[in-house]
């Protein structure tokens, strides 16, 4: 679907939860769309699909958009994809289409192995553009996958493209040298309130942090409202409890920040704060 720029601020306006933020804080000049894209999809079932339903059989759906004149920004896109579920020392593949070819592949040696079995794979991954202005173009990526086991796997990750410097953004891009403690205490305050944890509980029971003392992960989404972070499922909690986000909003982060960073918008124009 060709997005053009009227149908992207009509939209903006409409879905402005996707930042996080009231749409009555959002000012014109920042929420204004700046680069083009398509979408692509990628849809294959396996040969022993036959009439049954996508609910029913092995298939493999991959959708990502294609970024006009972005070419550095679209191969990071497919490099996050093609790697988000590789498991050990694996060799990624060198394509997305390559990817579902060898996902195919691997249930069609697993059915040769057991041809009784009625167990089918899935995989279905999406990358999809969830905010964009004048100095950030921010995307989700994730998935599912199920290739046999007690349970499938699933993940959700983000990028945080610059469209000046045509590279991620990082938490050093962003905040001032040796900011690292102080954010680290006020993530775990928010932390601790969200898990309803007093100031001196122990996480050595309910979560998976190293040595038991809490810590923030490199996966965050920057937007309006503030940085979220998202512990994927297993990383900090049992398989059960699902992902955990965690909002560190800009009120409370704000003087750790540089002045000219592509999130510093978000505090000079008071969006979403």
């Amino acid at each position: 679907m060709k997005i053009t720029s009227i149908l992207l601020l009509a939209v903006l306006a409409l879905s402005s939860c996707e930042w996080g933020a009231p749409a009555k804080k959002e000012p014109n000049a920042v929420f204004t769309d700046t680069v083009a894209y398509t979408y692509q999809k990628i849809y294959e079932r396996a040969a022993d699909c036959g009439n049954k339903a996508d609910s029913a059989c092995t298939i493999v759906k991959i959708t990502y958009p294609q970024f006009k004149d972005k070419a550095v920004l679209n191969d990071t896109v497919k490099n996050k994809l093609i790697r988000m579920f590789i498991m050990d020392d694996s060799k990624p593949d060198t394509s997305l289409k390559n990817m579902a070819a060898d996902f195919l592949k691997s249930y069609t040696d697993f059915k040769e192995d057991d041809p009784r079995t009625e167990m089918f794979f899935t995989l279905d991954t999406y990358a999809k553009v969830i905010g964009q202005d004048s100095a950030l173009i921010a995307l989700e990526y994730g998935g599912y996958t199920f290739q046999g086991g007690a349970h499938g796997a699933s993940f959700t990750g983000f990028i945080n493209w610059d469209g000046k410097t045509n590279k991620n953004v990082t938490l050093d891009d962003i905040f001032t040298n040796g900011y690292q403690p102080q954010l680290s205490k006020i993530a775990e305050k928010i932390f601790r309130k969200d898990e309803k944890l007093t100031d001196t509980s122990s996480l050595a029971r309910d979560y998976f942090f190293k040595d038991n003392k809490f810590a923030l992960n490199d996966n965050y989404s920057i937007t309006p409202a503030g940085i979220r972070f998202v512990y994927n499922q297993y990383e900090i909690k049992p398989y059960a409890a699902g992902q955990t986000e965690l909002l560190l909003p800009w009120a409370q982060i704000k003087t750790l920040m540089r002045p000219q960073s592509a999130a510093s918008q978000y505090i000079h124009k008071n969006a979403g704060i």
